[in-house]
């Protein structure tokens, strides 16, 4: 029987919410992030932020793949910082359940995708640390916090790629224009990451570690864009293709 991974299993780590008519208290994740999954022939599996380690060794298992999506910041504490007064709130759950299918991605070489949040979190569970509030922390910046201003898919500023990075081989050019939705940002660089990308203000944009098969995070949100740019498009379809490589050598 053939067991060629045809549709590479990619988990998305949810968030705590509630709906909008009753209150009901929910798990929820954007749909612009399933998708731009499923549209690169991936098969998304949504996962809760409430599992004990146990339950959620038996899902990382089961995956080809790990995209780390956008949302709230994580808690500095995690990062040996106090709460800065611009801090937004966190949510404990999905911090541990990020942070640990984060370390395991990393250690284990299952290809991991971090968008905004999900940059932060493979920083951090690598060993980094976040300006908690660019406005205040980084003089001279632009406004990265662009959203609920302008559109999600409004494009706020140009990053540089570096032309010798994977990024830069998926995207096709060293010029991107991108969203931004962010007032968090990656300040020390975890060690095993490189930088890849650099806003004109010189925050990081992107990072990635050439050791890993696939592990890259970008500050921008490409899912909202990748149906209208091809690039961003690629984002996801390199993604989902190294996530089948995985599946199909775990199962020789």
């Amino acid at each position: 029987m053939d067991k060629a991974t045809v549709y590479p299993l990619i988990g998305i780590p949810s968030r705590s919410d509630q709906t909008s008519r009753s209150g009901t208290p929910i798990f929820a994740q954007n749909r612009t992030y399933v998708e731009a999954v499923t549209k690169a022939g991936g098969a998304p599996v949504l996962t809760p932020p409430n599992l004990d380690e146990r339950a959620l060794r038996a899902i990382y298992e089961r995956l080809d793949g790990l995209l780390l999506a956008g949302g709230g910041d994580l808690h500095p504490k995690h990062y040996g910082e106090a709460i800065h007064e611009k801090c937004g709130q966190s949510d404990e759950a999905r911090d541990v359940v990020e942070l640990t299918l984060a370390r395991w991605s990393l250690a284990e070489g299952l290809p991991v995708l971090g968008i905004c949040r999900g940059i932060q979190v493979l920083n951090v569970a690598a060993g980094g640390t976040l300006y908690q509030d660019i406005a205040s922390q980084v003089p001279g910046s632009l406004k990265h916090d662009c959203w609920p201003d302008y559109p999600r898919k409004y494009l706020a500023h140009q990053v540089t790629v570096s032309g010798d990075s994977q990024l830069a081989a998926i995207l096709g050019q060293s010029q991107v224009a991108v969203n931004s939705m962010h007032h968090q940002a990656v300040k020390d660089l975890a060690p095993g990451f490189r930088v890849v990308a650099r806003a004109p203000d010189g925050l990081i944009e992107a990072i990635e570690d050439h050791d890993h098969p696939f592990a890259l995070g970008v500050q921008w949100h490409p899912e909202e864009l990748a149906e209208d740019a091809p690039p961003m498009r690629r984002l996801f379809e390199d993604f989902v293709s190294a996530a089948r490589r995985w599946g199909n050598e775990s199962a020789r």
